[in-house]
């Protein structure tokens, strides 16, 4: 890492294979007594080598032990076992005879600096570490740390803040080290403000008031006075100061066009939210005027005044030098308020329907959309608010006439989203292992795919042909084969006899083969589901530690009950003739006169949607815990650190449950007789609704694990609409298309 890219012959590195890095391996607390011992035969050969002892005795010499022993068994076994407790002890023992070596091998000059950092730490501690006073340092502080230690000019753009706490050295040395600190950054701060100066027109530009030019002279005058004088407190203290308003002046200019900008971004995500809302009044309703009648009203009288206002906007850019960027973020919302206005003339007759209902009826509905948005936005941030939105959910069939049609299906409703409403309450995945909820989890999915073959196979119309039974029992087999792997290598792993071949080979046939398999059972509707479900759920099994294994069944079921309910909702809302959900085939495309217009309810759909995508992606853990992943969920297909095969694998765990709830989004579609763009317009609306919001919550502040969770939060939803419709693509490959190994193809008509 540190050898690439460096210039000069300066540079040397000696690393052991990354093979040696397995976590399956019996002590991986040799990864850090080969690093002790590899540095102890170095020092050992320095002190017979004249050359070699001389560079090392030279001044600014880094020396950087990686110790990932550690980390590996603290993955591996957790923090508590036996074994990291070792490895601690073991690299404490290290440590203390390396700080001894290298002591004795500059004579005890007291020029040697020992720096100890870590990029996260492990949960569960209970070091009863109470008595110790804990001192944080933000990450950026540490460059210029180190550049002192060494005596280099601090990094280019370094905005860290010298500890000097952790200097030891004298008062003279801290001061002109926090001098120089603070001219690094004022540099930075008059560069900045130079470029936003030439970018800015005169009459616009407002400067940063604390730190003008005579401020500035002001404060190095009297550090290097007070410095001059002895005064090395009220130098450092000055300084302090300086770096201080330094900064908020670099944040004040980095964050000068930020309500400029803002207000472009706000403009153009709420243009084209209204753009969307008019395609899918003008569209998919029943609500729009015939285009003969507007062609009749009057001519287009928005276009000049676009024009005109695309003309000042790239006038008013050009002026100020403005970067490309400004002009995507200020001429976008043109166009597209452009189309708003030209369409909505089409749109009137909502106008009219929304006056005809019951104000508090609209207020109502109103009231409750935006308080589902909310519930998702903050289940970003808190897991377990999720829980009272599936606690909403179980009441729903209440408030509807569900109840009266069809009772079992709503006691189902109602039970298995109070079950899924409980994953949100339970820790993040990877805290605990619990292997035997994992072979529970296996058994009931088993005994549940056994009951519904068997249903299959008593069906009155006969309609899965009995060769296709063959891909089933082969589906039964790997939830059964997947729950006997993982458990066998578990306990492999606990024995330290490593990861079976025969189980690594099994693993990822299994894997493989879930692709393949349900393109090979009958398209029809519960059938091809079924399919699905099964290959995805011994696929699941395999990458589960604990109590995430029941997630995907449990949803698995509720997406089951949730077909059936709407399809009685359609029934109770009089769309007639509703056809039986076992005839629906999902390779027959529909009649395109059949297809029906959108209508209040179906907004509720679109809802459900996003709501059980958003539990799917949060409903067993958080930005934290995806990023952080547990290692042993991959233990099934390989123990050797690999960062992409294992972050592919713990990818496709992330996105099954995207999936099922995705293809029942897709059987719903079908069975409601509903294109599946208009649908989509829908859940594109709820999410740019979701964008904006995140867009406001975006932080440059704070912790960098403050600000990165909440760029990673604007982006995932920002991401969402392109990942949705490649998601839908996928589904529709994975439910419509078939694979015909024996035989001829049997068709199905509707």
């Amino acid at each position: 890492m540190f050898a690439k890219g460096a210039t000069g012959d300066h540079v040397y590195t000696y690393c052991y294979p990354a093979e040696t890095e397995d976590f399956a391996a019996k002590d991986a607390s040799k990864l850090d007594t080969w690093v002790f011992d590899k540095v102890k035969e170095f020092f050992l050969t320095a002190k017979n080598n004249a050359t070699l002892l001389s560079k090392i005795k030279q001044d600014r010499v880094v020396f950087f032990l990686h110790l990932l022993g550690l980390d590996t068994n603290g993955h591996a076994h957790r923090p508590m076992s036996r074994e990291y407790k070792e490895n601690v002890h073991i690299v404490d023992t290290g440590v203390k005879e390396i700080v001894s070596i290298i002591n004795d091998l500059f004579e005890h000059d007291d020029r040697t600096a020992f720096v100890f950092t870590s990029d996260h730490g492990m949960t569960n501690w209970e070091w009863k570490l109470e008595n110790w006073k804990r001192t944080d340092v933000n990450q950026a502080d540490v460059a210029a740390l180190m550049a002192s230690l060494i005596g280099v000019p601090f990094p280019m753009n370094s905005v860290g803040i010298l500890p000097l706490e952790y200097l030891n050295n004298t008062d003279h040395f801290k001061a002109e080290c926090m001098l120089a600190n603070a001219i690094e950054i004022l540099e930075q701060y008059k560069v900045k403000m130079a470029q936003k100066k030439a970018t800015t027109l005169n009459i616009l530009f407002t400067p940063f008031k604390p730190l003008t030019n005579s401020r500035q002279l002001d404060f190095l005058r009297s550090a290097r006075l007070y410095i001059k004088q002895q005064k090395y407190d009220e130098a450092i203290t000055v300084c302090r100061t300086l770096i201080d308003l330094a900064l908020e002046g670099l944040s004040y200019y980095h964050t000068y066009d930020r309500f400029f900008l803002g207000v472009s971004v706000v403009l153009g995500f709420v243009g084209w939210t209204s753009y969307i809302i008019v395609m899918i009044i003008k569209n998919h309703t029943s609500f729009c005027k015939p285009a003969s009648q507007i062609d009749k009203l009057s001519k287009d009288p928005f276009r000049g005044t676009f024009i005109v206002a695309g003309v000042l906007i790239t006038c008013f850019l050009l002026i100020q030098a403005s970067p490309w960027t400004y002009y995507i973020y200020c001429l976008l919302p043109v166009p597209v308020w452009y189309a708003v206005m030209r369409e909505c003339r089409r749109t009137q007759g909502i106008v009219s329907l929304v006056t005809a209902n019951p104000f508090c009826q609209s207020f109502g509905l109103l009231l409750l959309f935006a308080l589902g948005i909310e519930i998702m936005v903050l289940s970003f941030f808190y897991r377990s608010v999720l829980t009272l939105g599936l606690i909403a959910f179980a009441g729903w069939p209440l408030f509807t006439k569900l109840w009266t049609q069809t009772r079992v299906m709503t006691v189902c409703w109602i039970v298995l989203c109070l079950l899924l409403a409980v994953f949100p309450l339970m820790p993040v995945v990877g805290r605990k292992q619990n292997i035997s909820l994992v072979l529970s989890s296996g058994l009931v999915t088993f005994l549940i795919a056994s009951l519904c073959l068997r249903l299959l196979s008593k069906s009155k119309d006969k309609s899965t042909d009995k060769k296709y039974f063959v891909a089933f029992t082969y589906q039964m087999l790997c939830v059964a084969l997947s729950t006997y792997i993982l458990n066998s290598t578990h306990s492999s792993l606990e024995l330290k006899q490593g990861l079976p071949l025969a189980n690594q080979l099994i693993s990822w046939g299994i894997l493989a083969s879930s692709f393949v398999v349900p393109l090979l059972s009958e398209t029809l509707l519960f059938q091809r589901l079924l399919s699905i479900f099964l290959s995805l759920m011994s696929t699941y099994l395999l990458v589960s530690t604990g109590y995430e294994a029941f997630f995907p069944l449990v949803l698995s079921c509720l997406m089951f009950v949730w077909i059936v309910v709407e399809q009685e909702t359609l029934s109770h809302h009089g769309s007639s003739p509703v056809q039986k959900l076992v005839t629906f085939d999902f390779s027959c495309a529909l009649d395109i006169t059949q297809l029906r217009h959108l209508q209040l309810d179906d907004i509720r759909r679109s809802f459900f949607f996003i709501f059980f995508i958003v539990t799917a992606f949060f409903g067993t853990g958080n930005i934290a815990s995806i990023n952080s992943f547990d290692p042993a969920s991959v233990y099934c297909f390989l123990t050797v650190f690999n960062p992409f095969v294992m972050g592919a694998l713990m990818m496709w765990k992330i996105l099954i449950p995207f999936v099922l709830v995705s293809c029942a989004f897709e059987a719903i579609q079908l069975s409601s007789l509903l294109s599946s763009k208009s649908l989509f317009l829908i859940v594109l609306v709820i999410s740019d609704i979701m964008a904006l919001h995140f867009f406001f919550l975006v932080k440059d502040y704070g912790s960098w694990l403050d600000i990165g969770t909440s760029i990673s939060h604007y982006v995932i939803v920002m991401s969402m609409t392109i990942f949705l419709m490649l998601l839908s693509v996928f589904v529709q490959v994975l439910t419509t298309k078939r694979v015909h190994l024996w035989g001829k193809p049997k068709h199905h008509w509707l």
